[in-house]
């Protein structure tokens, strides 16, 4: 393999005016965005499309504030990100999507519940994005770590078998932790994730409650929508595990990677709503990010090898974000062609 020079990576550190832009634009975005959907009302796919292209605006004004206060490259590193933690999300929506199912959560609710979750996922995205670029610093041998724990990602999904049922999530860990802690009321109490025993009480002298028999007795019950939040906050840690990685083999300044991270997870939870609405549609959108997992995995490698031996490959930022967005482009439209009709 062609030996070429190793270009430095931009690093703009945490720079306070940029830290500003970026807090206001995601404190803003989610108060406009707390405030629209304070009833709990479905979101039908139109709107969801709407509020989609919403923080996509709000996420590409801040990449045009980092190529005007920076550089074009800076900016391009915060796209390519951007568009790679939007695209390997898509696989976390789905599993979401089976949880609902199996709580049985309506959609009126499913809102609060993604926007709980993501507030979750600001705080433990930015705990991984901190341990992750340390630990990039350490050298060529790590990358080659995260280049097999991507890879493995990759394989995972390939081998993944099509879900005949709905997983029993009764058995999941986090719905173990939640009911050892706090006793569980098991039927939803409008948007509450908690109760007080004395609502628990009015609700058991109801005729279509009276079969309720409480294992456990507290002055706070758990909601079957807390249960759901939890396994969603889980999962979507677990989720952190492949997708910090990825991102972070295109850009290793922590802030750009979180920056980028944080505007793709905030406007998911719309995107959810389209995803639910396309879920038989959408076929080799996951093919296509399989493709992008082994782009990245092979980066991260042929770096490290550049490093290490001096022969190598560092795949620029620019070629990054053709391949991630050619990629999408790809899956996608081949879905909406091809897809198999059933």
């Amino acid at each position: 393999m062609q030996t070429i020079p190793n270009m430095p990576t931009p690093h703009i550190g945490l720079e306070k005016e940029s830290v500003v832009i970026f807090s206001l634009l995601a404190v803003a975005g989610l108060l406009i965005d707390l405030f629209a959907h304070r009833a709990d009302k479905p979101i039908s796919v139109k709107a969801a499309a709407l509020w989609s292209l919403f923080w996509i605006a709000v996420g590409s004004l801040f990449g045009a504030f980092l190529w005007y206060h920076f550089s074009k490259e800076v900016a391009s590193l915060y796209f390519a990100g951007y568009a790679f933690e939007m695209a390997i999300s898509v696989d976390n929506l789905f599993a979401i999507m089976a949880v609902f199912s199996w709580f049985g959560i309506s959609s009126g609710y499913t809102h609060r519940v993604l926007y709980w979750g993501v507030l979750g996922a600001v705080v433990f995205r930015l705990i991984f994005v901190l341990i992750g670029t340390s630990l990039f610093s350490l050298g060529a041998y790590i990358e080659i770590v995260f280049a097999i724990m991507v890879a493995l990602s990759a394989f995972l999904m390939m081998k993944k078998k099509e879900n005949t049922g709905i997983s029993d999530f009764s058995n999941h860990p986090a719905y173990k932790f939640v009911k050892f802690f706090v006793p569980v009321y098991p039927k939803l109490v409008g948007h509450n994730f908690f109760v007080s025993n004395s609502h628990v009480q009015e609700e058991l002298k109801k005729e279509e409650n009276k079969h309720i028999d409480l294992k456990r007795k507290g002055l706070v019950y758990a909601t079957p929508l807390f249960l759901c939040l939890a396994i969603v906050e889980t999962s979507d840690v677990m989720f952190a595990f492949d997708s910090v990685p990825a991102v972070i083999a295109v850009s290793k300044d922590p802030f750009i990677v979180y920056s980028c991270m944080i505007f793709a997870i905030l406007g998911l939870r719309s995107m959810y709503f389209i995803l639910d609405a396309l879920k038989n549609a959408l076929v080799y959108l996951e093919k296509a990010v399989i493709v992008l997992l082994f782009f990245v995995a092979f980066k991260l490698a042929a770096a490290a090898s550049l490093h290490l031996t001096g022969y190598g490959l560092d795949i620029d930022v620019y070629t990054s974000l053709i391949v991630i967005v050619v990629t999408l482009f790809v899956g996608i439209v081949s879905s909406l062609l091809f897809a198999p009709k059933k």
